[in-house]
């Protein structure tokens, strides 16, 4: 294989490589260093590449191969990967996309990362977010915008942009993200890759208890669904102290992926999602395309969606709180981030409270949906992917009831706590279109057996955008 078939390898063979000593994970860390240090400039997908930890931490690695029985390795061992900007990597800067703190170097490891690490990754740097997570691209004040890699012109999504676009031009084969109203979802749609939002309490949010009402949750990105499946093993499971946890599946989600059969399910199915209306033509299209699939794979589909209208006011009064609880000045951030902080800022504790009920008592209705249905199949985004500054240059007025449109598919099952995998259905205009699959709560199984299903149907993998080769 040439380097790039090497960078484009999925990280389950890179590992086997590795086993097998074809390759050392010296050798690939700077295949992708390489790559990075190429094309980074042109993407936007890394803030911070820490090429001398990640080196060091390979070529100990490539000695530990020397003595060690590969049977004892973790199962990522020396495979490179990348950690979003939000979370914190021990001696690393994080900024949260606020340029004036690109400085700012963590102490400590979050329990994510220490699973990481502990399956064996090389952590090649962070990848970039909106400022603080907030916005559905990537585009923070006095940094680069995270680009797609199909079409540079338009955006790699959010806030996981900087992540979909590494791993969709093959600067690392799977990455982490996070994702609290679409955040792995949209950028992996927006970039033709793989996605999943676990259920809530797969992944721990140590050290903090939880983020945002339990509405966000971190996961992966990958080429494959296999990837993504493997990334979740590794990242999921109880960290003392977590206010809330799910056991560890049996099987494990890799296995799901590459082994199990979702059997005959019943599919609900929807394009239009009240009160925001119709998705736009290519998202229409694609869930169409991906339901008639899935009904020549044997599966019922029948048109229906729980209803989200309700979710609306409480869903952004408890998210919005992520702006005040980051700390950082208010002159320091971005005008729709001082504009949500505002907004944030007259919502008493009771009222808070009063969101939270709110919230929780829609998303029963929503989670009582699933009685009737195995999964739910819906666009990711209610149109294709938005040209970079396309609302940048909006007033937060202005801007965010488009955001709020724009992302109108996602946000109801961070609320519900419930699992839900994207995957690539197609292009649009050279551009890639996604939907995504719901599942009941802390069933990511069965959302995963489907979209290793549809994988196998109508293969992705093999599709790479030219700015890579």
């Amino acid at each position: 294989m040439n380097k790039t078939d090497i960078a484009f390898t999925p990280a389950i063979q890179q590992a086997q490589l590795i086993r097998t000593r074809e390759i050392s994970p010296l050798e690939l860390t700077q295949i992708y260093l390489e790559r990075i240090d190429r094309l980074n400039p042109q993407l936007g997908s890394f803030f911070t590449v820490t090429a001398e930890l990640a080196l060091a931490d390979a070529k100990a690695k490539t000695e530990q191969l020397t003595t060690t029985n590969t049977d004892n390795l973790p199962p990522f061992f020396g495979v490179p990967t990348a950690v979003k900007d939000l979370n914190a990597v021990a001696g690393v800067p994080r900024c949260c996309g606020v340029a004036a703190l690109r400085q700012k170097v963590e102490q400590y490891d979050e329990g994510v990362v220490l699973r990481m690490k502990q399956a064996g990754f090389t952590i090649l740097g962070k990848t970039a977010t909106s400022q603080l997570g907030s916005l559905p691209y990537t585009e923070p004040p006095g940094l680069p915008p995270a680009r797609n890699p199909w079409n540079l012109d338009y955006t790699a999504g959010g806030s996981s942009g900087g992540a979909a676009a590494a791993v969709a031009a093959g600067l690392c084969a799977v990455a982490h993200g996070s994702d609290g109203g679409g955040s792995i979802r949209i950028p992996a749609a927006c970039c033709g890759i793989v996605g999943i939002k676990p259920s809530r309490g797969r992944v721990s949010y140590a050290p903090l208890g939880d983020c945002l009402s339990g509405i966000a949750t971190n996961g992966p990105l990958g080429r494959t669904v296999a990837d993504t499946a493997a990334f979740l093993d590794v990242i999921s499971g109880y960290i003392t102290g977590d206010p809330y946890w799910l056991p560890t599946p049996k099987p494990s989600f890799l296995e799901v992926a590459t082994a199990a059969k979702p059997g005959k399910l019943r599919i609900a199915f929807a394009t239009n999602i009240p009160p925001f209306g119709e998705a736009a033509l290519p998202c229409k299209q694609a869930v169409e395309k991906t339901a008639a699939l899935l009904e020549s794979l044997g599966h019922s589909l029948e048109v229906g969606c729980p209803a989200v209208g309700d979710l609306i006011e409480p869903f952004i009064t408890v998210w919005q709180t992520s702006i005040p609880f980051s700390g950082i000045p208010p002159q320091l951030l971005e005008p729709m981030n001082q504009w949500l902080l505002e907004k944030a800022n007259t919502v008493s504790s009771g009222k808070y409270l009063e969101a939270v009920a709110a919230m929780q008592i829609i998303s029963r209705r929503i989670v009582a949906f699933f009685d009737n249905f195995d999964a739910l199949l819906l666009p990711v985004t209610m149109q294709p992917p938005i040209r970079v500054g396309e609302w940048g240059a909006l007033s937060p007025e202005d801007a965010f009831p488009k955001i709020v449109n724009w992302v109108a598919p996602c946000a109801p099952f961070n609320a519900s706590g419930q699992p839900s995998i994207a995957i690539p259905a197609g292009f649009n205009a050279g551009v890639p279109v996604g939907v995504q699959i719901v599942g009941r709560p802390g069933d990511e199984s069965t959302i995963i057996a489907l979209g290793a299903q549809i994988e196998a149907a109508s293969p992705w993998m093999d599709n790479q955008p030219d700015l890579i080769v």
